[in-house]
């Protein structure tokens, strides 16, 4: 009875099954705890846990088993409050025990809950086993922390469990997880046996890291490559741009055995859309039609993605004509591809029709919106979304930010950040930047600096400091901006070009001229970023505060790029203020060149021939800013 027990669970054959429970029950065999186990087993692997309940309270005796198969069938169920009752309840918790446990809650993302019930393992003194460790590691890396995962391998060690491949390849993926992959690649050296996950986790470590060249390494040396392997290589070279890197091994894999599958078409077409590439993405579209992935609702909305990237939004339309409809992330895709082709009006007709609108749709909506200069509107579609229900996520609340500092509404950015705390919005770095450059724009850059300093130590990258930087450098705090650039080279963060920006413009008011050229210097030298035009901009605008005209001139002359009206008009403005006649004629010569219709440079111009006495030249460029009919356009401001 007790193996056709085991056959009807095996082959979830619950009909069977209660046909033999019948004989079990006729037979008088119910009192045969290894029965009624079988029994329970069986309900419990055909999913039907009332009856196992049934068969398990109508038990007059109950073993450790008993209570093992219930906690592990109620965990599987999603039933976790039934399986924490009958683990506090039963009398004797061995390794199977706790180890059961802890695989449900894993299974249902209790990561925190998983580790408590292990270390209460440890505390009563039950030695774990493999698979206990196995999930204890599962369930510790979702959570990033490195010292959990050290002392799990200092325990795993104290066990002489590392031979184990299958705990070494979870140890391994942890350290990768924590971004330790000095560690991970010491394991893996070390590691007795390796199977294929083992190889490909190693690699999927160095790829997600940006560490193409050591990945590549790896990739090399496995000796027998499947599809996951050639797909991380590549994933790996998308990652980073590297197209014809990509490309390289995408023919390579076709010469092998193997075929390419869903998610590696995927990764390519997006770096085509990435790269712009609109020739290599149309041979990868051929390809998901050829191999029968036209129908996959991913590769659907990354096409779409990807034309509308290309700026051919027509064939992105009639792949959503000839796709899956009711797909909501091909609507998605179609809608930011509408916003990307300035087509916003187009985008807000998608998203009225849509019958289901996810959070993604409203926060493209809404981004597009701020990002088109429609601030007000932005704000009224995200009450909209509010009022129906659906959560904001923290991209959502990047573009409210937005919108709110473009209308420099402090009120409603003071209720934006507070609805982002109530409703335990995770404060990833772009939404702390985005609500530190509201605060800095709405004109209270003392609540900026105060909530930077809150969340500063929790910051991964440098853009909330970039946030910072750049307020407190517009709203003339140069000394204190410059303070906080000071302390961030201290830490290890990659600074960026934005970061650079507001140094620049802190050393423009502090009139810092030598430290901002050597900033400028450091750019390249010391973190091989290229100055771009507006870092020229600053420099220009630096160095005309300080009357070194011919320099800046000189600089302008030296950019790698044409300098644009901002430019010339900046330092047309320093040649009024130093009168400079020299400089400013050609500065306003080169800004008609750019602009014949700019007033502005030619009342600065004139302005700069009457402080130097020279009136026939200031009355000639009156009027011919008259006979051209040019105007000069009155000022406003948008705060209220």
């Amino acid at each position: 009875m007790v193996s056709a027990l085991k056959s009807c669970a095996t082959h979830l054959d619950v009909s069977q099954g209660q046909q033999v429970h019948c004989f079990v029950l006729k037979s008088g065999s119910d009192s045969n705890i290894f029965v009624q186990n079988s029994l329970i087993n069986m309900y419990v692997k055909c999913g039907f846990m009332s009856d196992a309940r049934n068969v398990f309270d109508s038990c007059s005796k109950l073993d450790t088993a008993s209570y093992n198969i219930m906690i592990g069938g109620y965990a599987r169920s999603g039933r976790l409050d039934d399986s924490r009752w009958l683990f506090k309840v039963m009398p004797d918790r061995g390794c199977v025990s706790y180890t059961t446990m802890i695989i449900g809650l894993v299974q249902n993302d209790c990561w925190m809950e998983a580790i408590e019930v292990f270390k209460n393992m440890r505390i009563m003194g039950v030695a774990p086993n493999e698979v206990t460790l196995v999930n204890v590691i599962s369930a510790c890396s979702p959570l990033g922390g490195i010292w959990d995962c050290r002392m799990l391998h200092g325990l795993v060690t104290k066990l002489q469990l590392e031979g184990l491949v299958l705990i070494s390849t979870n140890l391994l993926h942890m350290y990768c997880i924590c971004s330790s992959l000095g560690d991970a690649r010491r394991l893996f050296d070390e590691m007795p046996e390796r199977n294929i996950v083992s190889w490909n986790v190693m690699l999927n470590g160095y790829s997600k890291a940006g560490l193409v060249d050591f990945a590549r390494e790896v990739f090399e040396t496995i000796p027998n490559k499947d599809v996951v392997s050639w797909g991380t290589m590549i994933n790996g070279y998308c990652q980073i741009e590297w197209l014809s890197e990509a490309m390289v091994m995408y023919r390579a894999l076709l010469q092998s055995d193997l075929r390419p599958n869903e998610i590696m078409i995927v990764d390519l077409v997006s770096a085509c859309s990435k790269a712009t590439a609109i020739g290599e993405g149309l041979q990868f579209h051929c390809v998901a039609v050829k191999v029968g992935f036209e129908y996959s609702g991913f590769i659907q909305a990354t096409v779409i993605h990807f034309y509308a990237s290309c700026g051919r939004i027509k064939d992105s339309c009639l792949q959503f004509e000839v796709g899956i409809k009711d797909h909501v992330a091909s609507s998605n895709a179609l809608i930011a591809g509408f916003i990307r082709n300035g087509m916003i009006d187009d985008a807000r007709e998608m998203f009225n029709e849509m019958p289901e609108r996810d959070v993604f749709a409203w926060s493209s909506m809404i981004a597009g919106y701020a990002q088109s200069e429609q601030p007000n509107l932005a704000l009224e579609l995200f009450h909209e979304m509010v009022a129906s229900g659906v959560q904001p996520n923290e991209i959502t609340m990047v573009s409210v930010f937005s919108a709110i500092s473009s209308l420099g509404t402090l009120k409603e950015g003071r209720w934006a950040h507070e609805y982002v705390h109530n409703n335990s919005i995770p404060l990833t770095d772009n939404l702390s930047a985005a609500i530190i450059d509201m605060y800095a724009k709405c004109g209270s850059i003392n609540t900026a600096v105060e909530f930077f300093y809150q969340i500063r130590e929790k910051a991964g990258n440098v853009s909330p400091w970039n946030a910072v930087i750049c307020g407190l450098a517009v709203h003339g705090h140069a000394n204190l901006s410059l303070n906080v650039f000071s302390d961030l080279q201290k830490r290890s963060m990659k600074l960026n070009a934005i970061t650079f920006i507001g140094v620049l413009t802190a050393c423009c008011h502090a009139g810092l001229v030598n430290l901002g050229e050597k900033y400028f210097r450091s750019m390249k030298s010391e973190h091989n970023i290229d100055p771009d035009i507006k870092h020229y901009g600053c420099m220009v605008d630096l160095l005309g505060r300080a009357g070194r005209l011919q320099e800046a001139e000189e600089m302008i002359e030296s950019m790698p790029m044409k300098a644009d009206v901002v430019i010339w008009g900046t330092l047309l403005a320093a040649c009024r203020t130093h009168a400079n006649v020299d400089v400013g004629e050609k500065a306003a010569e080169n800004l008609a060149r750019l602009e014949p219709s700019h007033g502005a440079s030619r009342v600065l111009l004139s302005n700069i021939y009457a402080d130097a006495g020279r009136w026939d030249d200031a009355r000639l460029v009156r009027s011919n800013m008259q006979s051209n009919r040019m105007k000069r356009l009155p000022g406003f401001s948008g705060v209220v």
